[in-house]
């Protein structure tokens, strides 16, 4: 590999802008090629971010360019192939959450890679934003003690689907979605998960997917975790979009994440609050700067690793543990159930 990593994004949705500029906020990388199913779409993209080539066919395009690694932000349906074609051409790929629509989908993916010798990442972001950061930070430090509950929010009545409307049409919505990211933000804070319990809910008839989640977790380290999501539509007092509020309670104090990215740390010496904003940038939308901003330090994480540089928090293998807890919390939910992780990682 060269100094500047050439690299193709497939894909050119929602998303794939966003994740665009935060590559031009990484050094040394470089997007020379870009691919979409509609090439009328893929040709305003790269027009828009003067990339020079388009493409219709993927495979064309890793037949005919130099490239150091792909960025997959397509629909989730099409990772494995993608993955596996990129896979073939022996080259790192980079593939937007969620892994797959499927667990067995998604441990397809991860071996496929292991076979070829080519590393998977995922674009796991949501722990990358400032004010979580801050709040792993505290827990390591030991601030508060031996953590023993917490609980992670996600609730929102941002009307989600009217700029993603794709999310309408998913039969899994909210926990492969926004679970996603809030059962990896328990991973890492708390680490792997013994016991799960699941509900959920459909509150609109005009989706196909559950809009409303709650999961408890049990930690190996015995940290009850509480998670709630919620893309209800409804009204609340005060709409926090798209902001985690997190709750600590250890036993030497407790620590806080609350509207208005204010961290709030609780020892017998007072508590000190201080704010974690989110960096700002041109190219991200507003309303969604704190996760946007998100995407940079999680990219310049990934380009470390397939620089070599260090490892990667959220790879394939890693993730792969998030995807068994999303399709876990299905399985608790259906069956009304606590599911129980066996000693080879998978949920019963």
């Amino acid at each position: 590999m060269g100094n500047v990593l050439r690299f193709a994004i497939l894909g050119t949705g929602f998303w794939s802008r966003f994740q665009l500029g935060a590559w031009q906020e990484v050094k040394d990388v470089e997007c020379i090629a870009v691919y979409n199913r509609t090439r009328s779409k893929a040709e305003v993209f790269a027009s828009d971010f003067g990339i020079p080539t388009v493409y219709d066919d993927p495979k064309k395009l890793l037949e005919s360019e130099r490239l150091d690694f792909v960025d997959i932000i397509t629909g989730v349906e099409s990772h494995e192939d993608l993955v596996g074609l990129a896979a073939a051409f022996g080259l790192p790929v980079i593939c937007q959450k969620p892994m797959a629509p499927s667990l067995a989908a998604a441990e397809r993916m991860v071996a496929e890679c292991h076979l070829a010798g080519v590393p998977l990442f995922i674009h796991e972001n949501w722990r990358w934003q400032a004010p979580i950061r801050s709040i792993s930070k505290v827990l390591a430090e030991g601030v508060i003690g031996k953590p023993f509950r917490a609980r992670i929010d996600m609730i929102s009545g941002f009307p989600v689907f009217k700029n993603q409307p794709f999310l309408r049409e998913l039969r899994h919505f909210i926990l492969t979605d926004l679970g996603s990211h809030i059962l990896d933000v328990a991973r890492f804070l708390f680490g792997e998960s013994n016991s799960l319990y699941c509900q959920h809910q459909r509150m609109q008839d005009n989706i196909k997917g559950e809009n409303v989640a709650t999961v408890m977790l049990k930690t190996e380290s015995n940290v009850t975790v509480l998670c709630e999501m919620a893309y209800a539509e409804n009204y609340l007092e005060r709409e926090c979009f798209p902001q985690t509020l997190l709750f600590v309670e250890g036993d030497r104090g407790s620590a806080e994440l609350t509207p208005d990215y204010w961290v709030r740390v609780t020892t017998d010496a007072g508590t000190h609050a201080w704010r974690c904003p989110p960096s700002r940038y041109s190219w991200a939308d507003p309303a969604y700067d704190l996760v946007h901003a998100s995407i940079v330090p999680c990219q310049a994480n990934l380009i470390a690793a397939v620089r070599g540089d260090q490892a990667a928090e959220t790879t394939g293998d890693d993730n792969l543990k998030t995807v068994r807890l999303v399709f876990a919390a299905y399985a608790s939910a259906e069956s009304d159930a606590v599911m129980r992780r066996e000693q080879d990682g998978r949920w019963i």
